[in-house]
């Protein structure tokens, strides 16, 4: 197996992805997807991608489809498993085949049942405290072979990136919409307290006194009483003029 030819598809595929879904939940479906189709070398791969908040808390954050999450959940339920072991320990977790592997036998007892024999877990490397495995489960024995691994190690280390960007771009949008929200509370209080300064003939400190005693009285937020403020006098919300960096 050629993993040059293999893999550079996928990872334009994956910069693709990046492009075309700002939104990282969006994003993490599309690339379990993606992971179970170009992982699918020798009959149909299943995906499944885990995150950890902690050791007692993890779930499955997207997921190529009901087959690959139901193997998630089996494993959360028993409370280790391939996966939640991968995470543990920062390295890869090999199944070769479920009906022979003694390893965590409550859950391979279940996942036998549902004709599941292969499972290859591969951390992705997040960085800080965040931790993730991508989780992949086929139903014939021995199909993660060592030239398989060697691919699916290098996509996990390209999905590692991609979704490192991906997060710090919603994250920057997220910085990005706070910022709007607080430049436009910031303008409704100025405009506020310029109304009270004109209409009583006070310093501007005074005014804003006025208002927050104001929003004490009523029990409403001052941003809130602010807008009142400056929607009875102008007829419309105040506007915030800004452009975005």
């Amino acid at each position: 197996m050629d993993d040059s030819s293999t893999t550079r598809a996928p990872w334009a595929q994956l910069q693709d992805l990046l492009v075309l879904h700002e939104d990282v939940q969006d994003f993490l479906s599309e690339l379990a997807v993606l992971t179970a189709s170009s992982l699918s070398l020798r009959g149909t791969t299943y995906c499944g991608i885990t995150f950890q908040r902690s050791r007692d808390h993890q779930f499955t954050v997207a997921s190529s489809d009901s087959e690959a999450l139901q193997m998630d959940e089996l494993q959360y339920a028993f409370g280790d498993g391939p996966c939640l072991h991968a995470i543990r320990i920062q390295a890869e977790v090999h199944v070769r085949n479920a009906a022979t592997d003694s390893r965590w036998p409550e859950y391979m007892d279940c996942i036998r049942n549902y004709g599941i024999r292969s499972m290859y877990a591969v951390p992705l490397k997040l960085g800080g405290h965040a931790k993730a495995a991508m989780n992949l489960y086929a139903k014939s024995p021995d199909v993660f072979d060592e030239d398989f691994r060697r691919v699916a190690q290098t996509y996990a280390a390209e999905a590692s990136q991609a979704l490192l960007l991906a997060v710090r771009v919603s994250q920057h949008a997220a910085t990005v919409e706070d910022l709007q929200g607080v430049l436009a509370s910031r303008t409704t209080i100025d405009l506020a307290v310029g109304i009270i300064m004109g209409q009583s003939s006070c310093t501007q400190q005074e005014a804003f006194d006025i208002l927050r005693r104001a929003s004490n009285s009523r029990n409403v937020k001052v941003r809130v009483l602010a807008g009142e403020i400056v929607e009875r006098l102008n007829g419309e919300p105040a506007a915030t003029h800004f452009t975005e960096g």
